[in-house]
């Protein structure tokens, strides 16, 4: 038996849950994905779930139910049998990423959350770019960012990173962990109150099922060693899993990612705020921040003003953001080709019917 509003079900969800018929809807959330299989919670219990055979192709745009989803199911849920997932209802916030490999679709990595952290480690495998390219799809999924740095009983300069961290990630919190040690736990435990949903991402080895571990109290997730030459983790989470917190709210654990591919621009701009301000005062509204004269963000980079670094980080997000929007719409512009054939292939059946030929 789950509470609903323990789960994070609130107003923007039950406006779009108006009975149809006066039959009772079945309202659950997606607690876990298994190659397909879902583990859903409701009111009622928990149980397996799958996805209704006609909803494969309504949501080939917006991808099939990920982790953090409010469904409706056809019964209510049990673990004697699989349910049927109905509906998917609208999202509040939604952290995706382009899918692995040459596939044009984006894959949901946590649905519905209210908090998501970036997590790095303070170790070999420390990152500044990679919790730039983070946050930028955080700010895109329309949820509160933060990032954690963790393993800091192995970090010689402490405050150093801390600082580098700061100034490249303006107005965002930052969380000082050492999971292994459960220090600065509370800190981050303090920010999941009852309804409250969030999600850790970062790359294998950073220490995402440790830091649950310690935030529940008990070891429920699998951990696994890094490799003491590079400082990178092996994939030892392997499916995206909600957990509740004892002391509040609920915890989305994600497996580690190589790639975190950018599916628009939006983001970038707020993670890149200097940049973006700067390139306000260009003397050319469409300025590339290439070779064009009066331009304030290769002047301030000339100038020591803005690393250089930092700029042409900003430039390759923005071209891969492009690249991938254009690989996007191209791909769903032969989705609807594919629907627009069937369907006239399916109004030429009817009138070949209606004219008494086979």
């Amino acid at each position: 038996m789950y509470q609903l509003s323990r789960l994070g079900f609130g107003p923007f969800f039950e406006r779009q849950l108006e009975p149809v018929g006066g039959d009772e809807l079945i309202v659950a959330r997606v607690a876990a994905e298994h190659r397909g299989a879902y583990e859903v919670w409701a009111a009622t219990g928990s149980g397996r779930a799958r996805l209704a055979g006609r909803l494969r192709l309504e949501l080939a745009d917006a991808g099939a139910p990920g982790v953090g989803d409010w469904v409706v199911v056809g019964d209510a849920p049990d673990r004697e049998h699989t349910t049927v997932i109905e509906r998917v209802l609208e999202r509040r916030t939604v952290f995706a990423r382009g899918a692995a490999g040459r596939e044009a679709r984006a894959q949901v990595v946590a649905a519905n959350v209210d908090l998501v952290f970036a997590v790095c480690g303070l170790d070999a495998d420390f990152n500044l770019r990679r919790i730039e390219r983070y946050l930028a799809r955080i700010w895109a999924s329309g949820a509160e960012p933060r990032v954690i740095l963790n393993k800091a009983d192995v970090c010689d300069d402490l405050d150093g990173r801390v600082a580098e961290v700061e100034r490249h990630c303006c107005a965002v919190p930052i969380h000082v962990t050492s999971a292994l040690r459960a220090e600065g736990i509370e800190a981050v435990r303090a920010c999941l109150r009852d309804g409250t949903t969030a999600a850790l991402v970062g790359s294998s080895g950073a220490g995402k099922s440790t830091l649950v571990n310690a935030l529940l109290g008990e070891r429920r997730m699998r951990t696994g060693e890094v490799r003491a030459s590079d400082g990178r983790g092996c994939h030892v989470t392997t499916h995206r899993q909600l957990v509740l917190v004892p002391s509040g709210g609920l915890l989305l654990d994600t497996p580690g990612m190589r790639e975190l591919e950018l599916l628009d621009d939006e983001g970038i701009e707020t993670v890149f705020g200097d940049v973006a301000a700067l390139a306000g005062t260009c003397r050319f509204r469409n300025c590339r921040h290439d070779t064009e004269p009066g331009c304030a963000v290769t002047e301030a980079v000339e100038a020591g003003g803005l690393e250089a670094e930092r700029f042409l980080h900003f430039r390759k997000l923005e071209r891969e953001a492009q690249a991938n929007e254009l690989r996007h719409d191209e791909h769903r512009r032969r989705q609807a080709e594919r629907r627009w054939g069937q369907l006239a292939d399916e109004v030429a059946q009817l009138r070949r019917w209606k004219g008494g030929k086979p």
